[in-house]
Order: structure tokens, then sequence, then C-alpha cells
């Protein structure tokens, strides 16, 4: 299957839609104001309601319920955007992943419950997978035990995105045969218990701890003992978003070191002027290039549910890890003594690198990932 490493003109103007919109709306001023005031949603709702206005919060959402009807490929074009300006919001959480859940596996009635909501942004919903200090999904042990024709749900879930303000859970469960299952738990539960987490970036993460809480067979997204080739393709499509988010982080990082080379100056030249430095710039655009190929090949494969989805998904992750890595340290160091200091912006996107890198994986992770699937 040949797949476009350029956007068509629909995708490019939404690209600059999403560019200019959250410019003006969400600099980087409107995250430090959020992170330093301590506020306790970790986002503006606000802003969240404008993202329905915008129709970003419906991307995914189909239009039988109220939303775009769009994919992938759209949900990555606003990703990379939100890596440029920080911008705090359940994009990710609920616009992406449980849009993509519920309209993939979902009931009748969980679609009309939830769909129409998440296009309105008039609620917000939390992925609830990782029990360990490291992306490990084949490690889950939180276990989903019969009671009748009910579910009691037993364990804890770390680094869950947008958890305390969560409205809904999706929880991963082992349920007969140490078989994988769904759920959707609400959190004020008899039995569930939320913790907020501090991330270094500031960005909203949880504890979930879930001890018997109670849920009945309407709760059960999907199929139950079917929820492990369901939740593989989540976290892909988690993945791939992530990794378009790292672009965006890294283009950003580099952009504006750029343009400080071009006005800052030592002995009287222009820093850019130094062949080392030029060098440096321009072996960071290229890599940051051949990021953006396939992170959009990976984008467009799980759009078209390629048997290749997985294997670029993984490629994409691993590779958008490295790069931003690259970017936000070349930034720091090209900045001098002030990319250090918080006052200065280049080391916020240190920090967001750090957290999404280990988000639905790492590079070595995915590295081993694609080892694995490519037969070694």
């Amino acid at each position: 299957m040949t797949m476009p490493f350029v956007l068509d003109e629909e995708q490019q103007l939404l690209q600059e839609s999403a560019q200019s919109f959250l410019s003006g709306r969400a600099p980087i001023a409107h995250f430090r104001k959020l992170r330093d005031s301590r506020d306790p949603t970790g986002f503006s709702r606000d802003l969240w309601a404008e993202f329905a206005n915008q129709g970003y919060s419906a991307t995914l959402v189909p239009e039988a319920y109220g939303g775009l009807g769009l994919g992938v490929v759209e949900a990555g074009i606003l990703s990379e955007q939100l890596g440029r300006t920080l911008t705090p919001s359940p994009f990710l959480s609920t616009a992406v992943l449980a849009a993509w859940a519920v309209t993939r596996a979902g009931s009748d009635a969980q679609k009309a419950l939830l769909l129409p909501r998440i296009a309105a942004a008039g609620t917000v919903v939390a992925l609830a997978v990782d029990e360990h200090a490291k992306h490990r999904p084949a490690a889950i042990t939180t276990r989903a035990t019969r009671d009748g024709t009910n579910f009691r749900i037993t364990g804890s879930k770390r680094f869950v995105v947008d958890a305390h303000v969560a409205d809904w859970l999706i929880v991963a469960a082992r349920t007969d045969n140490d078989a994988l299952t769904l759920f959707l738990v609400e959190p004020g539960a008899a039995g569930v218990r939320i913790e907020r987490t501090s991330m270094v970036d500031a960005s909203n993460a949880g504890l979930v701890h879930l001890d018997g809480a109670l849920v009945d067979p309407e709760a059960v997204l999907g199929e139950v003992n079917g929820g492990t080739v369901l939740l593989e393709q989540i976290l892909d499509v988690g993945r791939v978003v992530v990794a378009a988010q790292l672009l965006g982080v890294a283009h950003e990082a580099f952009d504006r070191t750029v343009a400080y080379l071009k006005q800052r100056k030592q002995f009287d030249r222009l820093i850019g002027e130094f062949q080392a430095l030029q060098h440096r710039a321009s072996t960071l655009y290229c890599d940051i290039e051949l990021t953006r190929a396939i992170v959009l090949k990976a984008l467009h494969a799980l759009a078209a549910d390629s048997a290749d989805g997985p294997l670029l998904a993984s490629q994409a992750k691993a590779r958008a890890s490295w790069t931003a890595n690259t970017a936000v340290q070349e930034a720091v160091q090209m900045h001098g003594g002030m990319g250090m200091t918080d006052e200065f912006d280049v080391g916020l996107f240190m920090k967001r690198a750090r957290v999404l890198q280990e988000l639905f994986g790492d590079g070595g992770f995915h590295a081993d990932r694609v080892a694995t699937l490519g037969g070694y």
C-alpha cells in the first residue's frame, strides 16, 4: 500500500487552523499560568470547550454521534500543534484514545452515552493500563473476578493521563484464564480511589486504586476476554499520536533555537555564523524531517488498518522519542546557561519530551517490539 508523505489540502488547512488557534489562545504563557497557580484541574475547561467549537474534540467521533468522522492522521496533525505550544488538554486521553476505543468496540448504548459528550468536550475519559515504573502492558495484574453476572475489579494503575479529572475510566484487567478485558468504570463508584501525581512537566496524571470495584456486564468495552488485541490497537493509536506530539516538541525547540542563533552575538558575530553550530542545526533539521516522514506513514497505516500498523507505530514512537531528545538537548546547549533556567521557555520542552518519551513505551521498548514483530 502506497502512503503519502505529505498532507493533502484539507489536512494542511487543519494544520494551519490549529496552529493559529493554539498560538493565539494557548501560548506557553497559558501553560505557565496553569502550572504556577497549581491549578486543581490542570487544564482550562473554557479552552477545552473552545476545542469543541473548533471541532477538535470531535475529530475521531463519527458524524452520526455529532463528530467530524475524521481519522488518526488528523488527530496526529492536531497533536503535533499541541506539542508546539505545550497546551494542557484532555485531547489525547479523551478525543483520541477514548473516542477511538468506544467507536471501534463500544456497544450501541456506550456509543450513545459517550461519543456525543466527547464531541462536545463535555466529558473526560482516561485509559488506565500501566502498573509499573515502565510501560509493560503484558505485565498487567489487575484482576476482574466474576460476582454473579457482575465483575469486581482489584488492582492499581499508574501514570493514568487525566485520571483525577476523569468522568470515566477505561480499565484493563485480567479475567478468565488471564485473558484481558476492558471495562468502563466510574471514578465515583465504591472501591475506586484516585490520587493526582505530579509529573516533571506538570502534565496531568494519576494513580488509580481499585479495591473490589463492582461493575455490571454493560461496563465491558468490547468482549469479555477479548481485550488483548483491542488494547494493543488503542495503544498503537496513542503511540503514534504521542509521536506526533513529540515531533511538535522537537520542531518548536528547533525553530526557537534557530531564531536564537540568528540574534545572539559573541565576539561581535552572530553565533549562527559559526560553522560548527550550523552543522549541528542542519543535522537536527534532517533528523526532524525524517521523523516527520515515519510518523506520517504510521498515522496513515493506522487510519487504513494496515497490517504494518503495529510495526510502523513502534518505529514512529521510537524515532520520535530519540529525535525529540536530541532536539531539546541541542536547544538547551545552544542557548547556553540561560537554557537551563525556568524563566526561559526552552527548558519546558525538555521536560515535556521526557514525559512523552515514557508514555506508552520509550525508545528501548519500541526498538525491542520492532525486532519482535520483525521476527528476531
